[in-house]
């Protein structure tokens, strides 16, 4: 008997560096003469070649308008349904949670069945329970309602407005007869007279009655942020008189506290270990005349080194003392270029600052900060301490400085090129077993690239090759293991204080698959990984309260919007996995403007009304791009939006 012949192996495609030596290789023909000197065969595969480039983009196109219809399938089913999804659920979370919901079993390992026959009233409509909005379907209902009836409401069951994302999905089911007829009762059965209407069926968030009525709903407190020029760089309270003036406005306005940036470069600007708290005294003393809460700010970040900024806030003298002998204390990009916003984390705990390491460097400012104001803790005046983890306070690497030329929306670069890191680097590669990991991508682009610019973040780029994903697995532990070394000295200097950590909203190529600008900033989270989960497993650890930004309606249009931004579906995944690991939240907005709308739409996010668990953020933080003195409220109506926010009036703001 004949031996059949083994079908052979495709080869495989090569990727990376291999990919780019076989494109070399292929350019050349065997004799040596580039293959290019075919002539008329040259211009035939130059043209294929860019059939087949439209095409590709063509698939992209249509995997992202897939992937959007599917997310917010998702969405509907979780906030009217309260199916228990992840956030990256697939098909068989839905599945399972709609088999689930029909009484049966389903084990891990997708073996489904059932204990016992279905509710008796149940068994018309067969494993499929009736979900609560909606009435049950009985066979006489259905003989009776005609068949060019029913075809012609063979509409869409959901209409969703394209430029709602996930977390925008506030709607509420109702069922209501046809202008036919009279008022239809939601839990009675579908009459024999006619069908609904599909567009019944969902009221519009744009057009209910009573979308802007926060009266009764939970009490947000809110609290007001301090210019940063209140203090200056000796220490001093620079306008006691309109601090004063400002504090008694924000008492008129029934705030319930202030957020302090305690800058560790003014602070203990001039010598290590010597620390100047007396214009904050003065402040702390101004502010607890008027009886108002206290939240403070450890800011061990630089501030204002751009070209809109006013003022100048650079990390300690003695710090940058020691970065002209050790350039490496700095975050460094692949180019060598050194930022100050903040040390590297890779001195952590090497002794290169005067004798001490970076987080005891953290700790000695934080212990003398509790030793000074002892009295206001112990009156309960100062509330809770943030503690600055990153670049503008966030947990966060340097990642899009624009003082590095960085404009939105640039991918930014990766910093972990000082030699601290990359001695970390080698050490993750040789436990690997591959030594030759221990660098950073050379094909990452630059602060403004974009990701199909690159060979790394590009659409199957080698983000999600073997080397990057460990590269990138190492460079978010980096980034967690600094927030984790850092809260723990933070909660022995603070003990039973409520701390604070400030998560970053890098919402700009989102919906692309790698998720460039995230990754660079540290959050290993492209498309088929959950990035910020592990992070918040570690901020569960100490008990922080996690606050995030809150944008609003300021990214409109996402379908034209080249980064392929979506800070609400940023927001809604993050929201999620905090309050699933059931850490408190809260909010702060940015500096810009807010029309009413997106006023609306803050306040939403804050308390969303149709969250069966009524969860809500802990409290508010409003940053004011000046003092509330000069006039300038971005918000129409600051007391209004206070007013919503605590539960005592409409959210019908004044345009």
């Amino acid at each position: 008997m004949e031996s059949q012949p083994q079908p052979q192996p495709q080869p495989r495609r090569p990727r990376g560096f291999a990919a780019t030596a076989a494109a070399a290789a292929a350019s050349v023909s065997p004799t040596g003469t580039p293959s290019g000197s075919a002539g008329a065969s040259t211009a035939s595969s130059g043209k294929g070649k860019r059939e087949r480039e439209k095409e590709k983009e063509r698939t992209k196109l249509r995997e992202r308008h897939r992937r959007a219809i599917t997310s917010r399938m998702l969405a509907g089913l979780r906030q009217y349904g309260n199916f228990p999804l992840p956030a990256r659920a697939d098909m068989n979370d839905v599945l399972a949670a709609l088999a689930r919901e029909a009484g049966w079993t389903v084990e891990p390992d997708g073996t489904t069945y059932r204990h016992s026959p279905p509710p008796q009233h149940q068994q018309h409509l067969g494993a499929f329970p009736v979900r609560s909005g909606e009435s049950p379907l009985t066979a006489t209902s259905l003989q009776n309602c005609s068949v060019k009836a029913t075809l012609d409401c063979q509409q869409p069951v959901v209409r969703i407005d394209d430029s709602l994302s996930p977390a925008s999905l506030d709607s509420v089911v109702i069922a209501e007869r046809d202008t036919r007829s009279e008022k239809y009762p939601s839990t009675s059965p579908i009459n024999s007279v006619e069908c609904l209407e599909a567009d019944q069926l969902i009221q519009d968030v744009h057009s209910t009655e009573h979308d802007n009525d926060f009266t009764g709903t939970q009490y947000v407190p809110v609290y007001v942020k301090l210019s940063t020029g209140v203090i200056n760089n000796f220490c001093q309270l620079a306008d006691p008189d309109g601090v004063r003036q400002e504090l008694s406005h924000m008492n008129s306005l029934n705030v319930d506290g202030v957020i302090v940036d305690c800058w560790w470069g003014i602070v203990e600007c001039w010598n290590p270990q010597k620390y100047v708290w007396s214009g904050y005294r003065e402040l702390f003393n101004y502010i607890r005349e008027f009886k108002m809460k206290i939240q403070v700010v450890m800011a061990f970040h630089e501030y204002g080194r751009t070209d809109s900024a006013d003022v100048l806030i650079s990390l300690p003298n003695w710090i940058l003392e020691i970065g002209k002998e050790n350039q490496d204390i700095f975050f460094t990009d692949r180019e060598g270029r050194r930022t100050t916003e903040f040390l590297s984390w890779g001195i952590d705990k090497e002794r290169v600052l005067n004798g001490r390491t970076g987080v005891e460097v953290y700790f000695d400012f934080m212990r003398s900060f509790r030793t000074e104001f002892d009295d206001l803790f112990a009156e309960g005046l100062i509330s809770a301490v943030e503690i600055g983890l990153g670049p503008s306070g966030e947990l966060r690497y340097p990642s899009f400085s624009e003082r590095m030329g960085w404009r939105y929306p640039g991918i930014g670069e990766f910093q972990c090129y000082d030699k601290y890191l990359q001695q970390h680097l080698q050490r993750a590669a040789k436990l690997r077993g591959h030594s030759f990991w221990a660098r950073g991508p050379d094909n990452a682009g630059h602060y403004n690239s974009r990701p199909h610019e690159t060979g790394f973040f590009c659409e199957r780029g080698d983000y999600d090759s073997y080397y990057g994903r460990f590269f990138l697995h190492w460079y978010a532990q980096a980034l967690m293991d600094h927030a984790d070394n850092v809260l723990s000295l933070a909660n022995l200097a603070f003990e039973e204080t409520k701390i604070i950590v400030k998560i970053p909203a890098v919402y700009w190529w989102y919906k692309t698959s790698s998720h460039a600008a995230e990754l660079t900033a540290g959050y290993y989270n492209p498309t088929n990984q959950d990035g910020y989960s592990p992070v918040f497993e570690v901020l569960k650890k100490h008990s922080v309260t996690v606050k995030f930004v809150c944008y609003g309606l300021q990214i409109c249009s996402y379908e034209n919007d080249e980064a392929f931004a979506d800070p609400e579906g940023l927001s809604w995944q993050v929201l999620n996995s905090v309050w699933d690991r059931g850490l408190k939240v809260a909010g702060e907005n940015t500096l810009s403007c807010y029309d009413k709308e997106g006023c609306l739409r803050i306040i939403e996010t804050a308390k969303p009304r149709n969250d069966p668990d009524r969860r809500h953020f802990s409290f508010f933080v409003y940053q004011q791009p000046s003092p509330l003195v000069q006039g300038v409220i971005c918000l129409p109506d600051l007391d209004y939006f206070i007013k919503c926010m605590h539960g005592d009036i409409t959210g019908d703001l004044v345009p």
